[in-house]
């Protein structure tokens, strides 16, 4: 069994960030609302705390990649998807937002397609897929827990975790709640395939 695997034999470079610390929420509204929708840099607020990410060439290759894999996934098991790339995830009434580098409507993509995403209404994503090679100060399962999304897979350049909410708090699966048929190890050998 494969365990890890890095893309590059060198050390990755996978984002450069800024972390701003104390910022109310309006400012967070303020900075989404000025700030165009198509952008290299993406933010992460929580509860006060706002990081700017600017993901780097193996931080896209590797995000590229998963979801490559979740595509193939969705095609062999014949499922429907409703993409919804880095779109803003906000939620005003916990605090809190983010910019996922994927997040995929699976079970619940007939509630939500066709139309604009309402986080106050509709459900929250059935994956979220985050890349995470250097260090965020941001504990982005806690974040995630309290939106509510059901699963979370995340990768930090060597290794590949896939988490479920249970309750609160996510739980490390070896399987994917959604893709029954995927175990860790084969995003890896996927990856491996590809490079």
């Amino acid at each position: 069994m494969i365990s890890g695997i890095a893309t590059h034999q060198q050390k990755m470079l996978g984002e450069q960030r800024l972390t701003l610390h104390r910022l109310a929420g309006e400012n967070y509204q303020q900075i989404l609302q000025g700030l165009p929708e198509s952008r290299a840099v993406r933010l992460i607020y929580d509860r006060g705390t706002l990081e700017l990410v600017m993901p780097l060439e193996d931080h896209e290759f590797a995000a590229e990649l998963i979801g490559v894999f979740i595509r193939v996934l969705v095609a062999a098991m014949g499922l429907k998807l409703k993409s919804m790339r880095s779109t803003t995830l906000a939620r005003q009434d916990l605090d809190r937002g983010a910019e996922p580098d994927n997040a995929y409507y699976i079970q619940n993509q007939p509630q939500v397609a066709g139309r604009r995403v309402d986080l106050q209404k509709d459900p929250p994503p059935d994956l979220v897929v985050e890349v995470d090679i250097t260090h965020t100060d941001i504990d982005k399962n806690q974040l995630y827990a309290a939106l509510g999304v059901p699963e979370i897979w995340r990768y930090n350049g060597q290794e590949w975790c896939i988490y479920r909410l249970q309750g609160t708090v996510y739980q490390e699966w070896e399987r994917s709640p959604t893709f029954s048929i995927v175990e860790k190890a084969d995003l890896y050998h996927f990856i491996l395939a590809i490079l």
